[in-house]
């Protein structure tokens, strides 16, 4: 059973999320500030967190950013409608995804699923389990990075982003390729949602995140794993 964290400090939303969500069958708990999200995150494991952004006592992004020092946990980010700052920020700093309020419930959960599909898949072992590129090494089914031999302290979004690329080196993808493929065809958010995450990725992944060896963009079209040793 898949346990998730709720994280709003409207009684009326987390009771409608809690109450949708254990019918689909999730475990889940809840909390109505930052600092007791943080609080129960360090108590709990969870396998994916929902995290408005305007809380009391610690704010959203900021838990987010706690968060990120210690864990992969999926973050689904709940934004304010058409407040994009707040949702570039979020991804910035390591939400693997975002929801604009007032959300479509029935939305929100295909997300879930779909993020929940996504990691399952990629923990299937198969021909293709072991990816390696230079000194980069990918274990698909252990989700596990290293370069030379440092492993990789990646969000799911960034690793399922870094196993598109990686499987097919030297292959350009379009943003609107990856959405598809690493968010799922029913991600209704802008392609500046890859760009942010392409940035992070490089921050971890390149010793020079301004002339990178690995992650490249090719102008105009879109990004690639370097495929050269």
């Amino acid at each position: 059973m898949r346990h998730l964290l709720v994280v709003d400090d409207a009684p009326g939303v987390v009771k409608g999320l809690r109450l949708s969500l254990e019918q689909e069958g999730y475990l889940v708990s809840t909390a109505a500030d930052g600092r007791e999200a943080l609080n129960k995150i360090q108590a709990s494991s969870f396998d994916a967190i929902l995290l408005d952004i305007m809380l009391p006592e610690v704010d959203g992004l900021t838990v987010c950013r706690e968060v990120r020092k210690r864990s992969a946990v999926p973050i689904i980010m709940l934004t304010a409608k058409g407040d994009d700052l707040d949702k570039i920020l979020g991804l910035e700093i390591g939400a693997d995804d975002y929801v604009a309020k007032p959300f479509n419930t029935k939305e929100l959960i295909a997300r879930i699923r779909a993020l929940f599909r996504r990691i399952e898949a990629l923990q299937q072992p198969g021909p293709g389990e072991q990816i390696a590129v230079a000194d980069l090494v990918i274990n698909v089914p252990q989700r596990r990075a290293e370069l030379a031999g440092n492993p990789l302290d990646l969000t799911p979004r960034e690793f399922d982003l870094l196993v598109t690329m990686a499987s097919h080196p030297g292959v350009v993808y379009t943003r609107q390729q990856l959405l598809d493929l690493v968010w799922g065809y029913d991600f209704v958010g802008d392609e500046r949602t890859v760009d942010v995450h392409m940035r992070r990725l490089r921050e971890k992944v390149e010793a020079d995140p301004g002339d990178p060896r690995y992650v490249r963009t090719k102008r105009g079209i879109g990004y690639y794993l370097e495929a050269r040793p």
